[in-house]
């Protein structure tokens, strides 16, 4: 029986039915998970989207829980495979 966690059984790679998961993410979801992806702090999404920090909360939870991840980091890397942010730093306008 093993006894492996995640990590030593590689869980970096996207996980199944990963395309389905990010299709099925809502428009909020999406909105957050970008600003999350820009460094914003739950406040500054609430405060940005009109909406409480706790409404920011539970969205960041639902969205690792649909996502199977576990920290931002995880989280970033699965937005990034799923096409759901861009890979690179921000562009920026002038």
């Amino acid at each position: 029986m093993p006894n492996g966690t995640d990590e030593e059984q590689g869980s970096t790679e996207v996980a199944p039915d990963a395309s389905s998961q990010g299709q099925t993410l809502t428009t909020r979801q999406k909105e957050i998970l970008c600003l999350v992806a820009q460094g914003c702090t739950n406040r500054e999404i609430g405060q940005r989207l009109g909406i409480s920090v706790r409404t920011v909360e539970v969205h960041r939870f639902n969205l690792m829980r649909r996502l199977r991840v576990r920290n931002v980091a995880q989280l970033l890397r699965q937005a990034i495979a799923l096409n759901i942010i861009p890979k690179g730093p921000p562009v920026t306008t002038i």
